[in-house]
This record gives C-alpha cells, structure tokens and sequence, in this order.
C-alpha cells in the first residue's frame, strides 16, 4: 500500500544561525541536548546516549537527497511532506522575510527534484504578518508548497491573537493546511510548571514528554474558542501526536463550554472534526488510534512518522495491523493526504 507520511522534518542552518541568540535566551537548556543552534550540527558526547541520538538526527536533518530516499525506499514510504525544525518565528523580524523565503526555495527544490517523493509545508516570518501572507501565497502558487507549518507560537501570544489574521485569512483563499506544531513554552512557563527538577528531568518534562505537546493542544483549543473556524470556513489545521491531548478532553470542553458560552455557530466537537486532521508523528500505539479513530473516524487520520526524530521502523506495519477494512488504511496511508494537499 502506498504510504505518505506528511511530519517529516529538516533543517535549515540560515535559521538556526540567525535565531540563536533568541534560542539561548527562552531555552538555556537546549544545548545539552547537544544542539549547536549557530549551525544546526550536535555535538557527539557518547556519555549521553540523547547526545549521541541527537547528532545521528541532525545529520539525517540536513539531507534532502539520496540518503532520505535510502531509508524510505528501506520503509517503503512513498512520499515524505517535509518542513522545518527550529524556531524560524524568534527570528529578528528585520532577517525573517529574507531567510524564510530563501528556506522555502530550497525546499522547493528539494521537491521539484524529486516530484514523486517529496512535498513540503512552508516557513513562514510570523513576525511580520502581512509579509508572512505574501509569502504563503508566493510559496503555494509559485514554489508549489502544499501549505505551512509553525513550530510553536507564532510570538508572545497565540495565532488567535487579531494581528495575525492576514495570515489566517491567506490559508483560508488558497485552502492549504496548516501544521500546528509544537515549540518550546514561554519561559514563564518553562520555570513555573517544569522547573525545580534535576535540569535534564525539566528540559524533557517541558519538551517532547510533556510541555511542548501541552502548548500545542492550547494553541489549538484557543484557535477553537476565539471563533477562527467560524470566520475561515475552508481553514483546516493538522496536529500531531495524536492531537496533542485535545481528542482525549474533547468532550470535556464541550460539556463544560457549550455553545450558549462559547457563542460558536457550532460545538466544539463539530469544529474540531471539521477543521482538524489528526496524526501519529511516530507514536504508533494502538490504544491512541483506538480513540482518534472512534472519534474522528479514518477520514480525518494522516499517517506520520517525524522523521529523523523517530526511527521509520515500523512504518508500514502500523498500518497493516489496524484494525480496519482496507479502504480505509488506504485513507489513513496516501488517500487523506493527496485530498487535504492536492498530492
């Protein structure tokens, strides 16, 4: 079964060389995870296995060529969406235009040498709002991007903040998603609800344990309650990781935010089944999809890996041991995807 895997991720050096000193100062922590922010590149430190995790991963990274095809040809993945690592929104707002714009030829490049095998979700200058919906509609029409994707907030506040309506509004006329990913919490928070631990504990709990997911579910719960949807009706969201927590509390705001408190045209429920599609990003356990489907069904999964983060063992098996009628595997596998992103 062909199989498309759409949170599958690179690295630019331009953007992680240009927001380092941001990076240092809302995440003193990253380093010892032995990212070098100037570069991209990982120190190799075989004292910690993470370290030693983290380089082979930035190395896999910066590859958009043979050695990227190698190992999907070796998982029988058809196609990766790729999109950027790294923190392009902490950019200075006098460099982000120019470096996004660049990143995104670059990735258009990469999929126009490979047109079977690779797509990709733009960068964006967030910081620059209007700026940002040019190039969002320079990066769909021109390069051929099949939407965005934003790691983490866009600034101090949410994409329900007003200012950042142009962009909101460029998705909505050009219908492509939007990738909602996770970033790293306001330091604030970092200290408030992550600290006090040993300092790696901390650096895991707010990140890829906990804190990021957590972040990334609010972003799109906020997106939800400020009424978004209802104002960009062609507006569709992908959420990884089964949805960063939101699926499992669906319910539970709904009851407790019905609509004669929330004033949405719909419940929260309805929203989110019509705007959100749901994925793995490599977590392929079968007690999560169990839920995500019985709650959205198989038309609203995408199947993901978030590569070279995750190993792609395991793949092509996940979706041949669900517990579902082919067809639909089918969806979840290539179909949704080649809809959502006219693939």
């Amino acid at each position: 079964m062909k199989l498309i895997c759409v949170e599958e991720h690179v690295f630019d050096p331009a953007i992680g060389k240009t927001a380092q000193p941001r990076v240092l100062a809302e995440a003193p922590y990253v380093p010892d995870w032995g990212i070098r922010v100037t570069d991209g590149q990982h120190v190799t430190d075989h004292s910690r296995p993470h370290v030693v995790a983290a380089s082979e991963s930035a190395r896999k990274a910066l590859d958009m060529g043979a050695a990227r095809l190698t190992d999907m040809d070796a998982a029988g993945i058809d196609m990766q969406v790729l999109s950027y690592g790294g923190f392009p929104q902490l950019l200075s707002t006098s460099a982000a235009i120019d470096v996004n714009r660049a990143a995104n030829d670059r990735l258009a490049e990469a999929a126009r040498a490979h047109p079977e095998r690779f797509a990709g979700f733009a960068t964006l200058p967030w910081q620059a709002p209007e700026a940002a919906a040019r190039e969002l509609e320079r990066a769909v029409k021109d390069l051929g991007l099949k939407g965005a994707l934003i790691n983490g907030r866009p600034g101090e506040t949410f994409l329900d903040d007003p200012r950042y309506a142009p962009i909101l509004a460029a998705l909505d006329a050009l219908r492509v998603p939007l990738f909602v990913h996770p970033g790293l919490p306001l330091p604030a928070v970092q200290t408030a609800y992550y600290g006090g631990f040993d300092r790696e504990l901390s650096a895991r709990l707010s990140m890829f344990a906990w804190g990021w997911h957590n972040e990334a579910g609010i972003h799109v719960v906020r997106l939800l309650l400020a009424g978004v949807f209802d104002r960009y009706r062609n507006l569709q969201l992908i959420s990884g990781h089964w949805g960063e927590m939101v699926p499992f509390y669906l319910q539970r705001l709904e009851d407790s935010i019905p609509q004669e408190a929330s004033g949405l045209s719909r419940t929260i429920v309805q929203t989110y089944r019509e705007h959100v599609y749901v994925t793995p990003s490599g977590m392929l356990t079968m007690p999560h999809f169990q839920f995500v489907y019985s709650l959205m069904g198989a038309g609203r999964i995408l199947h993901s890996i978030d590569y070279p983060y995750q190993s792609l063992d395991g793949a092509h098996a996940f979706i041949d041991a669900l517990p579902i009628s082919n067809a639909e595997k089918a969806l979840i596998a290539h179909r949704n995807a080649e809809r959502l992103l006219r693939l």
